[in-house]
């Protein structure tokens, strides 16, 4: 003889139909409804961390420098645009170039989201053109080097807009004591991601042979796949997160009808109305200056490690997935060292253990592949989680209703699209013809990042802009 689940189940026994749970319990369904939008979230992140890993720190850059070199004239030269340039800064002089087109791009794009709460139809819109200019560079080969400049330019600019407008979303999606942890796993999800596709585009580039193809086809096969995995993987966000990010629904009923047609203008008073918050753009100088390093550290590894060390291009994919893999457990770690010591102290220490990497870089022996294994190991335990936590903390610094225009500002350096370093690296070798000395050239962002940092009262700048002060910082 049966009987029902009410007949035995006691008032504080979990429910035995969690949706019946959420139509009853509207807190219940609140959470689920969170759980949801932060799991779209790190999707967003596994998705296009295959453009940042793929395309912008393993293949493109000595991939288009060699299609460069196949262009260039008997000095060693290209000419874009007229410009007579060395073949080998050609790749981080555009990546320069793309990121100060972007600067514009995402100011504007970011100042008509918060406008018309329309942010997951800008972010997906904008990861698609990415997505399709990556997919565009299959046709990359031969000499035809401005293709590839092209090429790359759009898909920086759109993947840039893109990742400031998701980062709009953190404020929205945990409370300030949990930020940095859900920021960090965001960081450990696009790690996982760009590590897996690195993973199947290394197996294919070893197997080129077999397959029939050749190197160069293989490196073109890779550069497509990550756009395409970035357009597939988009669906999930697409689905998943509400049209408006943010923290502010008064503003959001306010504003979500009215037309963007002011944004020049709203725009204009935006960079006018960051001058009230003084504390908060101290933070973002020195998240500027020190992530500027990290960014061309990371964009111009590979660079570095072909030209320079005499890595095969399987050396260089194999450190970078031993990057993407120590970061995942490096962005968690220094996500729970936060939890203890607070998250700038946290990011103070990480920027020490960037300077010592560098200089390691520099004397780095060529031709030792375990070496630069070391060394790849050394810079993902810090990438991930000094990324992961400058994120969140800015996330306090920002006025409510404000998100994704600040985070465009604060996007002109993060993912690939940072544009002092390689400016810096690309002038060091057009001057010296090393690489080494463009290497330890970006030491001055690290040292100058932390000296800034160290100024900052983070407290005090939460308070100014009226958001709440989580328990530690």
């Amino acid at each position: 003889m049966s009987t029902t689940n009410s007949a035995t189940q006691r008032p504080d026994d979990p429910p035995a139909d969690p949706a019946a749970a959420t139509a009853t319990d509207p807190a219940a369904a609140d959470r689920l409804a969170l759980r949801r939008m932060q799991f779209g979230w790190y999707v967003n992140d596994w998705a296009n961390a295959a453009f940042s890993a793929t395309v912008l720190t393993v293949f493109l850059g000595p991939y288009l420098t060699t299609v460069a070199k196949n262009a260039a004239d008997a000095s060693g030269d290209v000419h874009p645009l007229g410009l007579s340039i060395r073949a080998g800064s050609f790749f981080p002089y555009t990546v320069s170039f793309s990121v100060l087109l972007s600067v514009a791009v995402m100011l504007l794009t970011g100042t008509v989201a918060d406008r018309t709460g329309r942010h997951k139809e800008l972010m997906c819109g904008f990861a698609y053109v990415g997505a399709l200019a990556t997919m565009g560079m299959f046709f990359l080969d031969g000499d035809r080097y401005l293709l590839g400049g092209a090429l790359l330019v759009v898909a920086n600019i759109a993947y840039a807009v893109s990742v400031a407008l998701s980062y709009a979303y953190l404020p929205g999606l945990a409370a300030p004591d949990e930020r940095d942890a859900v920021s960090s796993k965001g960081w450990a999800y696009g790690y996982a991601g760009g590590g897996l596709l690195l993973i199947a585009n290394l197996a294919l580039f070893e197997g080129h042979d077999a397959l029939g193809l050749s190197s160069g086809t293989a490196v073109r096969i890779c550069l497509a796949s990550a756009g395409l995995w970035w357009a597939l993987f988009t669906l999930v966000p697409l689905l998943r997160l509400p049209s408006r990010a943010g923290i502010a629904p008064a503003r959001a009923a306010a504003e979500a009808d009215r037309p963007a047609a002011g944004s020049l203008r709203e725009l204009g008073r935006t960079l006018k109305g960051m001058r009230k918050h003084p504390l908060t753009l101290l933070y973002l100088a020195a998240f500027l200056c020190y992530n500027d390093g990290i960014q061309t550290v990371v964009s111009q590894a590979s660079l570095y490690g072909s030209e320079e060390l005499g890595m095969e291009q399987t050396s260089l994919v194999t450190a970078v997935l031993l990057v993407q893999v120590v970061a995942i457990g490096g962005a968690l770690l220094l996500g729970r060292i936060a939890r203890r010591y607070g998250a700038k102290r946290t990011i103070l220490g990480s920027l020490v253990g960037w300077v010592v990497t560098l200089a390691l870089g520099y004397f780095m022996p060529a031709h030792q592949p375990i070496w630069f294994y070391a060394l790849a190991c050394m810079i993902g335990l810090v990438l991930g989680g000094s990324q992961a936590l400058s994120r969140s903390l800015f996330s306090h610094l920002i006025p409510a209703g404000r998100e994704a225009e600040y985070f465009s500002v604060y996007k002109v350096s993060d993912r690939g699209t940072s544009w002092m370093g390689p400016l810096v690296f690309g002038l060091a070798y057009q001057i010296t013809g090393s690489y080494r000395s463009a290497i330890i050239s970006l030491l001055v962002f690290f040292v100058i990042g932390f000296a800034v940092l160290v100024k900052v009262p983070v407290r005090r700048a939460i308070e100014a802009v009226g958001n709440p002060v989580p328990e530690r910082l």
